[in-house]
């Protein structure tokens, strides 16, 4: 390993000499290494793949929206067939599944109306993999399907449903779960599943972005970036060591390091955009003119059709069905507080860093959901509609925005590899993007059902996986 190559992990808050060798050659979790949404080699890539174009194999698997993980000698992926929800183990060489276990459910959480009932991405080392469900909890196993323990949690209070995916850093579980009441952040003992620290994080609704590891100046962090703030935790202890404040509403895409340990924080929600924010009346007006049966609180029928209506679930929040006086300030403060923006942040921060530590801020062209990349001193997004931007990483300037292939909403996350993008619509519209400022579509193809899962790229491979099937694109080698 170079040692340019060994001081872009070491930024990205993979540590140790044994984490760098362990990540050779596997893509670990959602996103990839430490969430980078980048190969973690240098091989060659075919500049196109279509369902009949560079496929290596392809396999039949069962829906889902999680996102496929490499390593070692298998794939990893979760799946619901029937309302029953599995784990699935694939040869890497050949796409074969090789077992499947069952994640028993007594009662099935609530899960938004694109959502799957398999929505969080696995996480794996070279000794276990873990899945996590959010009507029954986290299953760990070994590369071969053996169980070797299960947490139990959930249904959760959101009938969005459970999408924050866990990691594995070491010996630790890492599990970020942020619901409309009992938030938490954990760590749990790798082997035994048990917990070794809880952080209460009940100030927080409803947040779905996975957390990464930063390297801050030599101390080890878990960045969890929710409503309203980024938060920066102990890596040992689970203590707060840090905050940036100006967030937006909910928070779906995951923070990320770029090669000299800036981080940066992207978070946008509707109603976050000057012009657009949602703005509602003091509590005690609503109590006053819509409180028909004086109890003191908003039954469903005494709310006004709008954004309060439209987000009643979302504003009672120990769902008795009403909304407590508490509950609506709480989340009028939220709507007026909120900002949708990306901010770059220096490391070396500890308490409140907002106004010491952020370099930059850009608020336009910000999608919801799918988390941006890094790569050639740019940062590069797309948003619904198909609007794809590049954004000077040292200024936060917007460099180009334009709209490629495709129109739909976009929820895969973009990732880099060999000096390419690979940008995938909810409808299956792919593009291929030169890693760019002045990016231009090198290629680009339709896929024949949805997908919503971030590929995985590594090793000269490409695992794309739709509604119906889990590709494998890339260069045939010889005596492949």
């Amino acid at each position: 390993m170079s040692i340019s190559l060994r001081r872009a992990l070491l930024a990205l808050g993979l540590g140790s000499l044994s984490t760098l060798s362990a990540l050779a050659g596997d893509w670990p979790q959602f996103r990839g290494p430490n969430g980078s949404a980048t190969a973690p080699d240098a091989a060659t890539l075919p500049q196109k793949i279509s369902p009949t174009d560079n496929v290596i194999w392809q396999t039949r698997i069962p829906k889902g929206i999680s996102s496929p993980i490499v390593v070692g000698k298998r794939i990893f992926l979760t799946a619901d067939r029937d309302g029953k929800q599995f784990t699935l183990g694939l040869d890497r060489a050949t796409g074969k599944v090789l077992w499947e276990r069952l994640a028993p459910a007594a009662k099935l959480e609530k899960i938004h109306s694109i959502g799957s009932y398999a929505q969080a991405t696995p996480a794996a080392d070279s000794e276990i993999v873990v899945a996590f469900f959010g009507s029954s909890g986290l299953y760990a196993y070994d590369h071969d399907g053996t169980p070797l323990w299960h947490r139990p949690f959930g249904p959760f209070p959101n009938e969005f449903g459970a999408g924050t995916s866990p990691l594995i850093v070491e010996d630790r579980v890492i599990l970020s779960q942020d619901h409309d009441n009992g938030s938490f952040l954990m760590a749990l003992d790798k082997k035994t599943g048990r917990t070794i620290w809880t952080t209460d994080r009940s100030e927080f609704p409803r947040n779905y972005a996975t957390p990464v590891i930063w390297n801050n100046a030599g101390k080890r962090q878990i960045v969890v970036v929710g409503t309203l703030r980024a938060i920066g935790y102990d890596f040992d202890t689970g203590r707060e060591a840090w905050t940036v404040r100006g967030m937006s509403r909910i928070v779906n895409m995951s923070p990320l390091i770029g090669p000299d340990g800036t981080l940066f924080l992207p978070a946008w929600s509707p109603g976050g955009d000057a012009g657009e924010r949602i703005d509602v009346p003091p509590v005690e007006t609503m109590l006053q003119t819509r409180d028909a049966n004086g109890n003191g609180a908003l039954e469903e029928s005494e709310v006004p059709n709008g954004p309060l209506k439209d987000r009643f679930t979302q504003l009672d929040r120990n769902k008795d069905g009403k909304i407590s006086a508490d509950e609506y300030s709480a989340m009028r403060k939220i709507f007026q507080d909120s900002k949708n923006r990306l901010v770059a942040v220096k490391p070396g921060g500890s308490g409140d860093i907002t106004d010491s530590h952020v370099l930059w801020e850009q608020s336009k062209a910000l999608p919801y959901v799918p988390s941006p990349v890094f790569a050639a001193g740019h940062l590069f997004f797309v948003k619904n509609g198909g609007l794809f931007t590049s954004i000077n990483a040292k200024t936060g300037t917007i460099v180009k925005s334009e709209r490629i292939f495709g129109s739909a909403n976009y929820y895969a996350s973009l990732v880099l590899g060999d000096g390419k993008i690979f940008a995938l619509s909810e409808r299956g519209h792919l593009s291929i993007i030169q890693a760019s400022g002045d990016w231009d579509v090198l290629s680009q193809a339709k896929f024949p059902d949805d997908a919503l899962a971030t590929p995985a790229i590594v090793d000269g491979r490409i695992y794309l996986r739709t509604q119906s099937t889990l590709y494998c694109f890339g260069i045939a080698k010889e005596n492949e």
